[in-house]
């Protein structure tokens, strides 16, 4: 067998392959005996079928299929010892009049060859890194947040503005029969506020759908139905009160701070205040990250510049699928794809000149300090390291899981790099005018 390259232009080339009768022969000898050995053909004791009628039936299906197999295996480990990096895979070219008779076959591929280029990290103009703050006013909600969670619930005998009233939501033609618990502060509409102030238990209030909630989510849950049906709702619903309440805060007290964050580690108000700022910070750092590498990416797209083998890709993208497309079709398909695949060669070429790697230990690290983190929010806070050593065990057992914790990991590599190498502007915001300015 013997393989040549002939360079075509930098992003395209023909790799011709020669097969030699010598390349496959004893192969496909040996299949065509053991099918003799087999063949059930009327007219002939098994195992005494004429090798000439064997060949005549099975040759050329085995002959076909033995060489696709050389082909494939030897195409590969060439593609790979000469180090060619090549975009989707070898496309065989349309031969006419291609013989299988013949001892010697020849084939040629066309490759659709990476581009060289250079990434500049350091982008011509900044990219803007988001140092989101907690402010006094976030921090003051929360308080308020956390008293009204941990506070208890008086009964009262009257409706007040900020009382929480629970009752059942009734509408036959829209089969609406829920019982819920409703909070007055949350209520958009004033006319519903002004119907329901005052009223007592076994009272009916009839209230307007359309607008009830400051959260139109709260509709849904509120009367037990589907949200998309919800959010096109515009009917009257009667209310019947079963209780009322009156939600009084809980005190900021050494037993409130020890609920929250465990015996002794918060001690005052202030301390309190302080631990809300930093845990919520924490939190925001996460979206300010994700918005930096968006942004960083959508950058180094716009500034590295390089060419694709346009035509190449169109032609593998319309025959490689499971249906053949049209050429509309396939340069539709390019277009959409192409700033993905722009950004994996920019991202490939960032990870090979930085030597980043995703070992194996440092994937259990990462993959320990993910179920920690998920731990957490289920109020187990200190899990024992044998614990997340054995879940991590399992996690890390299943090759999807390990799949995504690698790219999670590599992502967060990128993005250790890029705040120590890129064009960054910091700038502070709270987190009210991070969503305006990052996704108005």
């Amino acid at each position: 067998m013997n393989i040549t390259k002939e360079q075509i232009d930098d992003l395209n080339a023909v790799v011709k392959v020669a097969i030699s009768k010598e390349d496959y022969q004893d192969k496909v000898e040996k299949i065509l005996k053991d099918y003799r050995k087999q063949a059930n053909i009327p007219g002939f004791r098994k195992g005494q079928v004429p090798m000439g009628l064997i060949k005549k039936q099975y040759g050329k299906a085995v002959l076909v299929d033995e060489v696709n197999k050389l082909l494939q295996d030897n195409l590969n480990k060439y593609l790979t010892e000469e180090k060619l990096d090549v975009l989707g895979n070898p496309l065989p070219k349309q031969q006419d009049n291609f013989d299988w008779e013949n001892e010697n076959l020849d084939f040629e591929f066309e490759l659709g060859l990476a581009p060289n280029f250079d990434v500049q990290l350091k982008t011509k103009k900044a990219v803007t890194q988001y140092k989101i703050v907690a402010d006094k006013k976030m921090i003051d909600e929360q308080v308020e947040r956390i008293q009204k969670q941990y506070g208890k619930l008086v009964s009262k005998d009257e409706v007040g503005k900020n009382d929480e009233v629970t009752g059942s939501f009734a509408n036959e033609a829209e089969d609406i029969d829920h019982k819920t618990t409703i909070e007055l502060s949350k209520i958009k509409s004033k006319k519903a506020v002004d119907a329901l102030v005052g009223k007592k238990v076994g009272d009916i209030v009839t209230l307007a759908t359309k607008g009830l909630f400051k959260e139109d989510y709260l509709l849904s849950s509120a009367l037990g139905i589907a949200r998309d049906k919800a959010d096109k709702l515009s009917v009257d619903v009667t209310f019947t009160i079963e209780e009322i309440n009156e939600r009084e805060p809980a005190k900021l007290d050494q037993e409130l701070f020890n609920k929250l964050f465990g015996e002794g580690k918060v001690s005052s108000e202030k301390e309190l205040k302080d631990r809300i700022k930093e845990d919520s910070e924490k939190q925001f750092e996460q979206q300010s990250d994700q918005k930096l590498l968006n942004d960083i990416t959508e950058k180094l797209i716009d500034e590295t510049k390089f060419e694709l083998p346009a035509d190449f890709l169109k032609k593998w993208i319309q025959i490689s699928g499971e249906n053949v497309l049209s050429e509309d079709e396939a340069k539709d398909e390019y277009e959409k794809s192409e700033k993905g695949l722009r950004y994996q060669l920019i991202e490939g070429k960032i990870i090979q000149d930085n030597n980043l790697q995703v070992q194996f230990d440092e994937l259990k690290e990462f993959a320990k300090g993910f179920i920690k983190s998920q731990m957490a929010q289920y109020g187990h806070l200190d899990p024992k390291e044998e614990e997340l050593e054995n879940i991590a065990s399992r996690v890390l057992g299943n090759q999807d899981e390990v799949k995504r914790l690698s790219e999670q990991l590599m992502s967060q590599k990128l993005l250790d790099l890029y705040k120590e190498k890129a064009n960054l502007k910091v700038k502070e915001v709270t987190y009210d005018d991070f969503v305006k300015e990052a996704y108005s």
